[in-house]
């Protein structure tokens, strides 16, 4: 595809566009200000739906958006009526700074489900993030750290596209994701602009298909957050059209499918507690369909995410989770083999087993399996149906970042809860309390926190 080119800079590419980031501890700001841009977003399936999402999706009804807020540290989801209200209050705050109308303002949140808005500290750091806007490289960059939660680093990516028509476009995006990661869009917030001209209902196409083959192909955990949002605007600076006699330049949409899976594999290389990325290929499958469902059960399998993190070439695991994908497989043509930069092995050919004990083929595997990336290859010889997925493994460290454990204690008829670290519990509850023959511990009740 040398019609794309990777360019550096993220979103300072992009004419007439200003992004800014700010943070105080874990509470991060993002301010996005592409003016009177066309947009479109795809969001969660998760029947559980933050409010920022609902209020996104109200304001895109219009197909205008000229900027975005996005925090983290706070997922604003299921805090009722008052996460409303916080939008609306945040929303408010950008609009009157920036001089925008409202209805033109997006807005994102991603970090602890379940808890209110930390408006003041939340204000704080808006405030800030708006008195950086710029549109240079560190812009990005911070953009792209402030939107951050457990992610280990920032990402983003940068394309110069040229199109059918010989013509160039430019295209931007930053996004975030580490934990909470799964098919139908994982916990991700992720931010497109390009400087093409291209009608709203043209980028809801063309974002949709994208995200099928990007977004919605990539697990670290199996969990589907609340917040999943993909927002991406045309500000047209560049005033080249993409989209001629109802049909979106080619190019363009490669270069927007490139995008997308560049930013899908950097979150999955960034799993919570991974040690190894991996890629699941499926090849003649009954129908692509079929490729979808397997590329995803093998990614999504803890068994095999585990034998991955230990570097057992276990393809029973493999065939196993294709077996209970939903595809048609036939055990007696498939063909399984594993690859790293180095090598390339069957495990399985043409439903011949290979790699038994103390067989080459085994070795090379055990071999490959200690690679960082780790490539998965299945040919089911059934059809011509093609997909690809992508994860990481399943480690200790998964637990450790996901194990924070809230206690609730009784203290004057109000329940408390206390996050337990540590063994630091009660010298926290002496902390709260100066009357401490007044609480009582309620016991066998524990109750796992949820992070976005």
């Amino acid at each position: 595809m040398n019609f794309i080119k990777e360019i550096d800079g993220g979103f300072s590419v992009i004419e007439n566009l200003k992004v800014s980031g700010a943070r105080e501890g874990k509470y991060g700001v993002t301010i996005i200000v592409s003016p009177n841009s066309t947009a479109s977003a795809v969001f969660t399936s998760n029947k559980v739906v933050a409010a920022p999402v609902k209020y996104t999706q109200n304001v895109l009804k219009k197909g205008i958006i000229s900027a975005v807020f996005v925090n983290s540290g706070n997922a604003n989801c299921f805090t009722g009526q008052q996460g409303f209200e916080d939008c609306e209050t945040l929303v408010e705050l950008v609009s009157k700074d920036l001089k925008i109308p409202k209805d033109e303002i997006a807005i994102s949140s991603t970090g602890v489900i379940g808890r209110e808005m930390p408006i003041d500290i939340i204000s704080k750091v808006a405030y800030e993030s708006l008195s950086k806007l710029g549109n240079n490289p560190e812009n990005s960059l911070a953009a792209a750290k402030a939107i951050m939660t457990t992610d280990t680093f920032p990402k983003e990516c940068a394309l110069e596209v040229t199109l059918t028509s010989g013509e160039t476009v430019r295209i931007a995006g930053i996004t975030k994701g580490s934990g909470m990661i799964a098919p139908n869009m994982g916990t991700m917030l992720s931010f497109i602009v390009t400087d093409a001209v291209i009608p709203a209902d043209e980028i809801k196409k063309a974002l949709k298909a994208s995200a099928n083959i990007s977004f919605n192909m990539i697990v670290v955990d199996g969990d589907e957050s609340t917040n999943d949002t993909c927002l991406m605007m045309a500000n047209g600076a560049s005033g080249v059209e993409v989209v001629k006699d109802g049909e979106i330049d080619s190019n363009f949409q490669e270069a927007l499918d490139y995008l997308c899976i560049d930013l899908a594999k950097k979150m999955a290389r960034d799993g919570e507690g991974a040690t190894k990325f991996i890629e699941a290929n499926v090849y003649n499958a009954r129908n692509d369909e079929d490729a979808r469902l397997a590329a995803k059960s093998i990614i999504s399998s803890s068994l095999f995410k585990s034998a991955v993190f230990g570097g057992d070439p276990n393809w029973g695991r493999i065939v196993s989770a294709i077996g209970y994908s939903g595809c048609d497989l036939n055990p007696d043509i498939v063909t399984i083999s594993i690859a790293d930069d180095a090598d390339d092995v069957d495990l399985v050919k043409n439903g011949e087993i290979l790699a038994f004990e103390d067989t080459p083929y085994l070795e090379r595997a055990e071999k490959i399996m200690q690679s960082k990336y780790i490539t998965v290859n299945i040919d089911m010889d059934l059809g011509d149906g093609e997909a690809t997925a992508w994860g990481c493994d399943l480690t200790y460290d998964y637990v450790k970042i996901r194990k924070q454990i809230f206690f609730c204690y009784r203290f004057n008829s109000n329940f408390v809860m206390i996050n337990f670290k540590e063994g630091k519990i009660w010298q926290k509850l002496k902390e709260l309390t100066e009357e401490p023959d007044k609480k009582e511990v309620i016991p066998n009740l524990v109750v796992k926190e949820e992070e976005e």
